[in-house]
């Protein structure tokens, strides 16, 4: 009940104003995958493999190039969703955890990219960063995970996925992935703070519930 009780309590998130505003572009594109019989898992895994490219462009110094690459990989995140839901397959199962998987897979090998570059540039406070930036990305996404596993809402705080993907692609379109990175590494630990403090409100919240 407790679980329940939070997901209805849940406000909603940037995301999911930005996925309402594009469902009537996006439901006639799923409706057609669907009845293609086209698979979810695979629209993840072409995702996450696209992101090699976009990996490499950063590698090489292509950031507008990334940029759009990621503009073009970006839509695949909200229609492997989309398209489970249409063709009812089994939510919560191996699809979702393939999903989440290979989500953090991605920003990993995205990530890499930058870390390579400033390496070969022979800057190492900007490997840094971009270490910080990859490690606090997935801390915003553990976070929100361990959070709704435990039956609180995870998904408060300033940037999560669809954020950060957009901090990417606008930042990496007008070629400045130093300032890409430095709000990356910034604003994902305090997205992370924010997660901490939400969850430890809600914990107190049941607590109070659970005394009365």
């Amino acid at each position: 009940m407790t679980r329940d009780l939070a997901r209805a309590k849940q406000p909603k998130t940037f995301t999911d104003r930005v996925r309402a505003f594009f469902a009537p572009i996006i439901d006639p594109i799923v409706t057609v995958l669907a009845a293609w019989k086209w698979s979810p898992n695979a629209l993840t895994i072409t995702g996450m493999i696209g992101h090699f490219l976009t990996s490499w462009f950063v590698s090489q110094g292509q950031m507008i190039y990334a940029g759009l690459s990621l503009m073009l990989i970006g839509p695949l995140d909200a229609l492997d969703g989309a398209l489970a839901r249409k063709r009812k397959l089994t939510q919560g199962g191996f699809g979702a955890f393939l999903d989440s998987t290979l989500d953090r897979l991605a920003e990993i090998i995205l990530f890499g990219g930058f870390i390579y570059y400033f390496h070969v540039q022979q800057n190492q406070w900007m490997v840094m960063v971009a270490y910080l930036a990859l490690t606090g990305s997935l801390m915003v996404s553990y976070s929100r995970g361990r959070a709704e596993g435990l039956g609180f809402d995870g998904k408060k705080g300033l940037l999560g996925r669809l954020e950060r993907y957009l901090v990417l692609i606008l930042l990496l379109l007008i070629n400045q992935p130093i300032v890409c990175l430095i709000v990356l590494a910034l604003f994902t630990y305090f997205t992370v703070a924010q997660r901490m403090v939400y969850v430890y409100q809600q914990a107190r919240d049941r607590r109070k519930a659970e005394d009365l």
